[in-house]
């Protein structure tokens, strides 16, 4: 796959300082009027397996989270509640995901050297997978989880195939995304200069030409967004036994 926990065997390196990013503040504009960070997946919300998976992550060491202001309290009690051990700071989001993650990152630790964003609704991420992203982070400055997309991708207008894309260089991007702390604040701020909404925090540092390497990420490693990926990610927690 070309790689980077191909090119460096998953190596051991120094634990500089991570703070993990979790924005939390989107509308859930797919689920039907649910919430999607508090519905329940094996009697648990969304948001508190995904806040427990950073919890048991070695190189995290603080969990930083940009919420919607009227959610804050219920975020606080849901940390104390699933007994999340690392420090953890709410934040309020802003009107986009960009601004969220910047009120985020410039509310994590003034020490820390890498940031890492992870989306609230990806309750399935495990924590050594979290881990091998920040190892390679360290090496590179910017990395996030991917897989091979499986399905034929077109472009289209109207309707209208335009052309397809060649499947064997097309990758599903995930989370984490870890990035080098003054990397990620400069491209953040780049795109709210730019009055740009980028869908993902690899493509606000893309545009500034830094490279972004990839490490093979799991295909249980799904984002909340639907009905149907509720009950799919029901169906992988049973199959693992009913943990994250």
């Amino acid at each position: 796959m070309g790689l980077l926990s191909k090119i460096f065997g998953g190596q051991k390196a120094p634990h500089p300082r991570c703070s993990a990013l979790v924005p939390a503040a989107g509308a859930s504009s797919r689920m039907g009027g649910q919430d999607k960070l508090f519905c329940y997946l094996n009697g648990v919300p969304v948001l508190a397996l995904t806040l427990q998976a950073l919890d048991r992550c070695e190189l995290i060491d603080e969990i930083v989270i940009a919420a919607r202001q009227e959610s804050i309290l219920k975020i606080g009690d849901l940390c104390r509640d699933y007994a999340i051990e690392k420090s953890v700071k709410i934040v309020e989001g802003g009107a986009n995901r960009v601004q969220s993650v910047m009120n985020a990152a410039l509310s994590a630790a003034p020490d820390a050297a890498f940031l890492a964003v992870h989306d609230g609704a990806r309750p399935l991420a495990r924590p050594e997978e979290m881990a091998e992203v920040i190892r390679c982070a360290y090496r590179a400055g910017a990395a996030a989880p991917a897989t091979p997309v499986k399905d034929t991708i077109k472009v289209a207008s109207g309707g209208v195939v335009e052309k397809t894309l060649e499947r064997s260089s097309l990758y599903a991007v995930q989370t984490p995304q870890v990035f080098d702390a003054g990397l990620l604040k400069g491209a953040l701020q780049a795109a709210l200069d730019g009055g740009i909404d980028v869908t993902d925090d690899c493509g606000a540092v893309e545009r500034l030409g830094k490279k972004v390497y990839l490490v093979e990420g799991s295909y249980e490693n799904i984002k909340i967004t639907t009905p149907i990926d509720l009950a799919l990610a029901e169906k992988i927690l049973d199959l693992r036994g009913g943990i994250t």
